[in-house]
């Protein structure tokens, strides 16, 4: 089996490319809390009522930073 070693770059949104491809990493549950000011079990309770994008990885629920930034922008058209 041949060893296939991508090269990672890192631009300034804290996106790393492979390629052609892009991989956004994924905040835990209190570092996505911490962005947006409340306690973890707040927003995991919002991803489970589905008021929040976040996903499921094995039982921990793992967030996008752009996904956070998306409801944030809905909440402030709304208000």
């Amino acid at each position: 089996m041949a060893h296939i070693s991508p090269t990672f770059l890192h631009d300034l949104t804290g996106t790393i490319q492979l390629g052609p491809a892009e991989f956004e990493p994924l905040l835990d549950s209190e570092q996505a809390a911490g962005l947006l000011r409340i306690h973890p079990k707040t927003l995991q309770k919002m991803a489970t009522r589905g008021e929040i994008h976040g996903t499921h990885v094995g039982k921990l629920w793992r967030f996008r930073a752009s996904d956070l930034n998306t409801w944030l922008n809905r909440q402030e058209r709304a208000s």
